[in-house]
């Protein structure tokens, strides 16, 4: 028997990153089978691609598309979004409030409800990106933990997740499941690079805990070793003028480019190597992407990043070592010549072509 309907409403702050794609993803897939619904975002953020694909799903909202101040930090104006989740819920008769990140997160458990309502949430690394060692963790770190007694499902989208949730804030109450990211079919045929390819490309948000400025490093010492490679960063961030500052710095203005955020997909047809230079993740989709377009990977060993390797996990790099990054850099590059510009490849296809001009005479 088919399951019943459900309203579902979904609660994050800024439509950006994989947080968003996982949360329209997430829509999408719940829309196809059957259900009802809506969205609540920041209405800060988000920029351009995000108005385009949020207009894109707007029509298929059965419970609509409302968007809202939402502040990073904690802001007097978090009692207003909240109550605003609240109104929501109601209007909605949702049956599942699911808060993602930590302050979608938070709204999704504060708001009260007439009707009994199922409240999820998915972390997306969020607080847990914070320690107790830091003012800033221990009060993020204390809210989640009280903040958990109102949550009914736990959502990770890696067991690193799951694990780092209980050490740093206490095993939950309600039902904890780890449910992975994942990609789509289309997502698996092979990105062709643009003439004007650089030798590596990053795609994400600018900001420290990405480790842009190890990737930055690791490029300068390749090139005082002899090793003239390019770089293309794709994406946006807090930490832009910082990494401007920092190529320039290293007189590397001419070797590493900087673009506006992008689909993935048209990112990875800028560059060789995909690097993910991460400090922190949970379950990247950047990796997942990349592994499924078939692009030759460089990426750390934090999060969930192991769980998506399994076995081949030692292949990954320690983060913030810009020596290992590097070495890693300069094998991949290695490795791809070998694969791509070998004379059984130059000669497979010229022989190629021959049959193909030889097919369409005969035609």
């Amino acid at each position: 028997m088919a399951a019943k309907p459900m309203n579902i409403l979904h609660v994050f702050r800024a439509p950006v990153g994989g947080l968003f794609r996982h949360v329209v993803d997430l829509a999408r897939g719940q829309i196809a089978r059957g259900h009802r619904v809506g969205l609540i975002a920041d209405s800060r953020t988000g920029g351009e691609r995000a108005e385009e694909a949020l207009a894109a799903l707007a029509p298929q909202l059965a419970l609509g598309l409302t968007r809202l101040p939402m502040h990073r930090q904690l802001n007097p104006g978090d009692a207003i979004a909240a109550w605003h989740v609240t109104r929501r819920i109601t209007q909605a008769g949702a049956d599942v409030v699911h808060g993602h990140g930590a302050k979608g997160g938070a709204y999704a458990r504060l708001a009260f409800a007439q009707q009994s309502v199922v409240r999820a949430y998915t972390p997306h690394g969020g607080s847990l990106l914070f320690g107790h060692n830091t003012l800033a963790g221990k009060i993020y770190l204390t809210l989640e933990r009280i903040l958990m007694r109102r949550g009914d499902l736990f959502l990770f989208e890696s067991a690193y997740s799951r694990d780092i949730f209980n050490a740093k804030i206490g095993s939950p109450g309600g039902i904890v499941r780890v449910v992975h990211n994942g990609v789509s079919k289309a997502e698996f045929e092979p990105v062709a690079l643009v003439p004007d390819a650089t030798d590596i490309v990053f795609m994400g948000e600018l900001r420290h805990v990405k480790g842009i400025d190890v990737l930055i490093e690791a490029i300068g010492q390749l090139r005082q070793d002899g090793r003239k490679l390019s770089a293309t960063l794709v994406g946006s961030g807090p930490d832009e003028t910082a990494l401007r500052a920092q190529v320039t710095r290293l007189g590397l203005d001419a070797a590493i480019r900087f673009m506006p955020a992008m689909a993935a997909r048209s990112a990875f047809a800028l560059g060789g190597v995909m690097t993910v230079p991460s400090r922190a993740e949970s379950l990247p989709y950047a990796v997942l992407e990349s592994v499924a377009a078939a692009k030759p990977l460089v990426t750390t060993s934090v999060g969930g990043i192991p769980e998506i390797y399994g076995p081949l996990s030692d292949a990954l790099v320690p983060a913030e070592n810009p020596q290992a990054l590097a070495k890693a850099l300069a094998e991949q590059l290695r490795a791809r010549v070998a694969a791509q510009f070998s004379v059984d490849v130059m000669v497979e296809g010229v022989l190629a072509a021959y049959a193909e001009a030889i097919g369409q005479k005969v035609v």
